[in-house]
């Protein structure tokens, strides 16, 4: 007992010392960049119903465009003549891809600027 009443006699209080930060002012500077890639694809297909006409000079037709027997002869034998013939079936008349690959970058500064 008298050995831990002269352990704790001798033992000395600790103590907190204060800082003092040695600089009286500063700055920081912080930047920051982002990268944003995207890459996409625009599908449409356009629907159109079923379709048939014919166009033409000198020509003249045996019976009406719906008939799949229908032909055309020249009017006018040794004549220019012209002859267009529209047939379309319903569903898709046309596709379009659009691709396309975005880069957006962005880049932020920041300045703290402080003193004491």
């Amino acid at each position: 007992m008298k050995t831990l009443l002269a352990l704790l006699l001798l033992a000395t209080p600790a103590a907190a010392q204060s800082v003092t930060p040695n600089f009286t002012q500063g700055s920081m500077q912080s930047t920051t960049t982002t990268t944003i890639d995207i890459d996409r694809t625009i599908a449409t297909e356009v629907y159109g119903g079923d379709y048939k006409s014919w166009s033409g000079t000198n020509i003249t037709p045996s019976g009406s465009i719906e008939d799949g027997s229908t032909t055309f002869s020249v009017t006018t034998a040794g004549d220019p003549f012209q002859l267009e013939i529209v047939d379309r079936v319903a569903g898709v008349i046309e596709t379009i891809d659009i691709t396309e690959a975005i880069q957006q970058v962005s880049t932020t500064t920041s300045l703290s600027v402080f003193s004491q």
